[in-house]
């Protein structure tokens, strides 16, 4: 359900041999080789990487809504915002619908979350649209932010007397994005993100939404490895972000991981694991870690490294991003985009 912290001390080892034009595969491993895939062992600090998640536990459909009409992802942005940061992160969405990427795609991983159904056998939807975006860049509601304060926040945005966001309780997906100098509740400690639904008493609708803050200043060791690493772990070398960006390189994995469970479990009562929904452990939290083939226990799968010695896995319209697997219910296993799923 959210994205939270118990692999900070996760450790990537890249063996290199050459630099190639073509994108290299690059292995790169956990520092828990005994323990089980999706352990409840892989603690930090008494919390889970992804919050909720526990020992394998068998997900079902609970017979609530899915999003199978055209999504729309509206955007929020909390704070400072750069240029260039902000086109990162729309291209990343704009590419989770996109049917001309080269392969390993963003829209090849979005492949696997389309395979989940309501209860008409009705699938999610194939189409994800960048919708309308507000931009809070005088902190309306101050630099420390709790899990409730981010409902006003969003309300702020569907309220504002000047170009407020529309409110489409059905398809729409609002996404509240921190920059890097905004603390929100339980950030770094215990999350990176996470996602629910509005309540009406406090924003006048039910809407589903997502949080996910840029760790750049607070935590990038934590909420941005492996493109940057703990200052606890000596002599750890961090991996080269895609779009040179760690803050929001690292937040793209969280923003899709998100964006997955709220397409399939909107209200927290569609498909998830468990028999709480207020801690469900949903289709990202059961491959926490798993970035590339062969992931799972200690070993995080095999990703790509491209010609300028970044780390990547799947191509979007015109760049590359580093973005967690997600559970294919199907087939019993963690997924990925289909070039690399294999």
């Amino acid at each position: 359900m959210a994205l939270s912290i118990s692999h900070a001390s996760v450790l990537f080892t890249a063996t290199v041999l050459t630099l190639l034009l073509a994108p290299t595969p690059i292995n790169c491993w956990r520092p828990w080789p005994h323990l089980k895939p999706n352990s409840s062992d892989l603690l930090y600090d008494s919390s889970k990487k992804y919050e909720g998640s526990s020992e394998f536990v068998h997900l079902r459909y609970h017979m609530g809504p899915v999003l199978t009409g055209n999504i729309t992802v509206h955007i929020i942005w909390y704070g400072r915002w750069e240029k260039p940061q902000k086109k990162i992160i729309r291209e990343f969405i704009n590419s989770i619908s996109a049917v001309n990427a080269r392969p390993p795609s963003v829209s090849g991983w979005w492949r696997t979350v389309q395979l989940y159904t309501d209860q008409t056998g009705a699938n999610i939807s194939h189409t994800v649209q960048l919708g309308q975006e507000k931009n809070d860049r005088f902190y309306s509601h101050g630099k420390s932010l709790t899990r409730l304060s981010i409902q006003s926040v969003i309300k702020s945005a569907v309220t504002a007397k000047s170009k407020p966001l529309p409110t489409n309780p059905r398809n729409g997906l609002y996404l509240l994005l921190t920059s890097a100098d905004v603390y929100v509740q339980d950030f770094c400690g215990q999350v990176c993100g996470f996602h629910y639904f509005t309540f009406p008493s406090i924003v006048g609708y039910t809407l589903p939404y997502a949080w996910v803050g840029n760790s750049a200043k607070l935590c990038p060791g934590v909420c941005a490895y492996p493109f940057s690493v703990p200052k606890y772990i000596p002599g750890l070398k961090a991996l080269k972000s895609p779009n040179s960006d760690v803050g929001v390189d690292g937040m793209i994995s969280v923003i899709a991981h998100e964006i997955a469970e709220l397409a399939t479990n909107p209200l927290v009562n569609a498909w998830y694991a468990g028999q709480d929904p207020s801690y469900p452990v949903e289709i990202a939290d059961l491959c926490e870690g798993i970035y590339g083939t062969g992931g799972g226990g200690s070993y995080t799968g095999q990703m790509l490294m491209d010609h300028d010695g970044s780390t990547f896995n799947m191509n979007g319209i015109r760049r590359k991003y580093l973005v967690q697997w997600v559970w294919n219910h199907f087939r019993n296993y963690c997924s990925g985009p289909n070039a690399l799923d294999q």
